[in-house]
């Protein structure tokens, strides 16, 4: 029956298919008052029958448009709309094949409903900074989420991790009617909030409150998107439950609840898993398995397989999570959220490596085997406050708690070779640590605005206390062999007591020079950090059998303080088409470090630096701009590495500071120019940065020709350089009413160029890294998907030493995503991944298959979804991976999770509007 069920599906949209015929669509949109082009108007067809959305597009610089596409409609209804114009609408007869409207002109909107209407209706609406997406036109399957939805928006892409990407630029904060969801995690609303409840999209340069209050332009580098409910879905309560159980004992559960009346909303969420996923979803495959299989090879020629969502390719483990967010508004002048989180986990994993390095004459092997298993727990709270006394004066207040508990228990096993494969030194090593950790931190803005031509003054003020205790049993065995043989036994117990006190100020006035358009401003940041670091070691005594003798050269006992003030002006200017600024601060710095252990290595060191800071921003038109910034910075070395007595806690390397480092100089400049073409449904990115630093602090080490053991301080060089570039094509075609695809192309790299040290000789090596990737993305209606998508990474590695062999790495990695959406809500998704890696060592595989699988059903009329789906469903999963640096090449392998099965249930609840029904029926995509 289900087989007869399909084919008359598929027999339907072929003949709906054969009954389409082409459009074509054109004209000019004008401004009635003066005949002026309106760019950016948004021009839609709908059906007449249900104003279903066929097509649309957006009128260019000229204010032309053309619509194409297929339909089996005899006439449709076109709609033009544009912010502060009435829009049109107009029926057209699908008589002719290609139609010419002419000049189509708009007039002034009169009142505010007309604009309100605008932008429920438009599904595509662009203003000066603002670009909002009507959710209602891009149809989805009927239980899709918010990234379901964000992946059927023009110019929006979501990466394997979970990242987006609008027009190329990071997605840093999604808001839910403007205010923070679960903190500052996307993936909690993206992956749980349902595309049903949500009426429009939003997408703005991301900005503090302080900026959005003041009007002061946002981070071009970073979007923010922010979910608007619908008004009668902003009542109710909604949710989802779901539990899954499977081979291996593998299990996790899930569930979420929310309750919305108007302006006050609250949340409670609950999961747990041991199938190494550290985020909150309801069991979908292609949410707990990242889309695209979980292997890779690295671009320096590591190989690596299993992915984040699955403990980054090392151990297992077993988490759990609980959290709670509440938000309100409390009259005209207090919004509040707060928010709490728990997470546990329980992580094991065992490790072994083999590793050659390679000295400036020579060369020696390390092997390691190591267990470890560690236990964490978690509680964080975070609250936000804006105030808002009037429309000139605002407060924004954000304190943050923290508490943790850990304890890692750790056995390891090490041993050196030299290079004709002579037993140097070993070590056997096990250790038990505790620790607890708290934090308290807020952050206070406030901020007055002065007239109405840009001035404003604000007053930061950010400070934070931390905390940590930690206990640490040690038990180690460590011999040096040669000429002169040593046996180093430790068993020891450490009392470690941190502490750290920060508060930062800044104080900032803007001049307006010209009105809305020309600033000045004056700056003023004074920060103070203090940290002190207690480390008290003492040695097991068999006289009283405990630990109470006293091991100084293993304690510390350091007092760090960092005093920095800094002065500070800017101009900027800022036109509707352009935007500049150029700034300077004046750095002084105070770096001190009290050891009451060891006094005469206390330090003091003043520095003093210019810092520049410029950026400047071209917009071609409302959908291209480009992007130069160029920024001078200051970094002086840490006091660790300025202080000069000897580290010996590690027996087999010894850590001396360098009291005469200077401060490192770095000169960037970043570059990025981005276009979204409506007309031709494509978008194109790219970017490039580079660094250049003087007195770059890098380690020297030296390696004893007998013992190999090591001795390690620092130094100044001059002549890194380091950089990252690339580009990004994406581009929807619709075949037909009933297919589409839609082409990705792009490439991205990095390069460097650094001076370093190899056993006292200096060298210079020279990396680059090139990755281009391409990918299609085919969909038939709302029966098939298939997603193939190939990339190859070359690395080219070049020294100026004779020890060092120039290196060329090459790998293969395919990705093939398959779904099949069967009638009666029967899914079957498919995630294969395969990489093919030629310069892996003999004895490891060069290549292998990943693929996760899943078929899912709708039942209790689609409230609920029963899911059985299979992890490595060749059982090929392991993550033995090479992994070569500028001066050795590893071998490792470790824990990893197996194949299991799993059957999951999910159900969800909504009382929002009507029932919480959507009327969108199965699966559309819209290009």
């Amino acid at each position: 029956m289900r087989k007869l069920l399909f084919v008359l599906t598929t027999l339907c949209s072929l003949s709906s298919f054969s009954q389409s015929k082409d459009f074509k669509i054109s004209g000019t949109i004008l401004a009635e008052e003066d005949n002026s082009p309106l760019e950016a108007a948004t021009v839609y067809l709908e059906k007449v029958k249900d104003s279903s959305l066929v097509t649309y597009t957006i009128s260019d610089k000229n204010g032309s448009f053309q619509l194409e596409d297929q339909t089996s409609e005899g006439s449709l209804n076109l709609l033009v709309s544009y912010v502060g114009y009435q829009s049109i609408k107009q029926n057209i007869q699908l008589d002719k094949k290609v139609i010419d409207l002419g000049d189509i002109k708009l007039k002034v909107s009169s009142n505010a409903l007309e604009e309100v209407l605008i932008k429920t209706s438009a599904p595509v609406t662009i203003k000066k900074d603002t670009l909002e997406f009507n959710v209602k036109s891009f149809k989805t399957k009927k239980d899709a989420t918010v990234e379901d939805l964000l992946k059927q928006l023009p110019g929006v892409e979501i990466d394997e991790e979970g990242k987006i990407k609008v027009n190329g630029k990071e997605v840093n904060q999604i808001l839910v009617n403007g205010k923070p969801f679960f903190g500052n995690d996307p993936s909690i609303t993206t992956k749980n909030l349902t595309k049903e409840i949500i009426e429009k999209i939003q997408v703005v340069d991301t900005k503090t409150k302080s900026e959005a209050f003041t009007g002061e332009e946002g981070s071009n580098e970073n979007k923010t998107i922010n979910l608007t409910i619908k008004e009668e879905n902003n009542k109710g309560v909604f949710g989802r439950v779901a539990a899954g159980a499977g081979t291996d004992k593998r299990y996790e559960f899930a569930g979420m609840f929310n309750r919305f009346d108007n302006d006050q909303r609250f949340s409670v969420l609950l999961g747990g898993n041991n199938i190494n996923s550290p985020g909150f979803s309801f069991g979908e495959i292609e949410k707990m398995f990242g889309g695209n299989g979980s292997r890779s090879w690295n671009s320096n020629g590591s190989f690596s397989i299993n992915g984040r969502q699955f403990g980054g390719g090392q151990g297992i483990t077993t988490s759990r999570l609980a959290g709670a967010n509440f938000a309100d508004n409390y009259g005209e002048t207090l919004e509040a959220s707060v928010d709490y989180f728990y997470s546990g986990s329980k992580s094991e994993n065992e490790t072994s490596s083999q590793r050659e390095t390679i000295l400036s004459d020579s060369r020696f092997f390390s092997n390691s085997n190591s267990r470890s298993e560690n236990n964490t727990d978690s509680h964080t709270a975070n609250a936000e406050f804006e105030i808002e006394i009037d429309t000139t004066f605002m407060i924004n207040v954000r304190p943050r708690f923290s508490f943790s508990n850990s304890n890692t228990d750790y056995v390891s096993y090490d041993e050196t070779l030299d290079q004709e494969l002579n037993l140097t030194n070993q070590s056997n090593l096990s250790s038990f640590v505790e620790s607890k950790a708290n934090t308290f931190a807020n952050e206070i803005s406030a901020t007055k605005k002065f007239g109405n031509k840009g001035a404003f003054l604000r007053l930061n003020i950010d400070n934070s206390f931390n905390r940590n205790l930690s206990d640490d049993f040690i038990n180690s065995i460590t011999e040096v062999y040669g000429d002169t043989p040593q046996t180093i036994i430790r068993d020891q117990f450490t009392d470690g007591d941190n502490k750290s006190s920060n508060i930062a100020t800044d104080l900032e006035y803007r001049l307006p020079i010209k009105a809305k358009e020309f600033f000045l401003r004056f700056g003023y940041e004074f920060e103070y950090n203090k940290d002190k670091n207690r480390q008290s070691t003492f040695d097991f005594n068999n006289t009283t059998n405990n630990y109470d003798a006293f091991n100084q050269a293993l304690s510390t006992d350091f007092e760090y303080t960092d005093l920095r003030n800094t002065p500070g002006l800017e101009l900027s200017y800022r036109k509707e088409k352009w935007s500049a600024r150029i700034g300077a601060d004046y750095v002084l710095r105070t770096l001190k470090n009290q050891d009451g252990l060891r006094p005469q290595f206390n330090v003091e060191r003043d520095f003093k630096a210019l810092e520049l800071n410029s950026s400047f921003r071209y917009s071609f038109s409302k959908k291209s701009s480009a992007f130069i910034g160029y920024n001078l910075r200051n970094r002086p070395p840490s006091l660790r590495q300025l202080q000069a007595f000897e580290d010996v806690s590690n027996p087999l390397n010894t850590v001396v500071g360098n009291p005469n480092l200077e401060p490192t100089n770095q000169h960037s400049i970043y570059a990025n120019f981005n276009s979204y073409n409506w007309q031709e449904k494509s978008g194109f990115f790219m970017y490039s940065s580079i660094s250049v630093d003087r007195n770059a602090v890098v380690s020297r080490t030296t390696i004893d020709p007998e013992t190999l053991t090591r001795t390690t301080t620092y130094d100044n060089v001059n002549g890194n350089k380091s950089g990252y570039f690339g580009f990004s094509f994406r581009k929807r075609v619709k075949l037909d009413s009933l297919q589409s695809i839609r082409l990705r192309v792009g490439s991205w790299g990095n390069f460097s160029e650094n001076v370093n040290y190899n056993n006292n000789v200096q060298y210079s090596s020279k990396v680059l890294g090139v990755t281009p990737e391409l990918g299609v993305d085919y969909v038939y209606n709302n029966i098939f998907e298939i997603k193939p998508r190939y990339r190859v990474s070359f690395t080219n590695n070049k020294f100026d030493i004779d020890a060092f062999e120039d290196r060329n790495f090459t790998s293969h990695n395919l990705a093939i995503n398959t779904a099949f959406f069967l009638p009666k809500g029967l899914e079957y998704r498919n995630d294969i991944n395969y990489n093919y890696n030629p310069n892996v060592a003999d004895g490891f595989q060069k290549d292998a298959w990943f693929w996760n699988a899943s078929i899912s059903y709708s039942v209790l009329k689609d409230q609920g979804l029963l899911t059985l789906k299979v992890y490595d469903l060749l059982n090929q999963n392991t993550n033995a991976r090479r992994t070569a640096t500028l001066d050795y090449i590893q071998d490792t392998q470790s824990t990893v999770l197996k194949q299991y099965f799993m059957l999951n249930f999910s159900w969800k609840f909504n009382s929002l509007g009507a029932k919480g029904e959507s009327g969108d029926g199965g699966m559309y995509f819209l290009d």
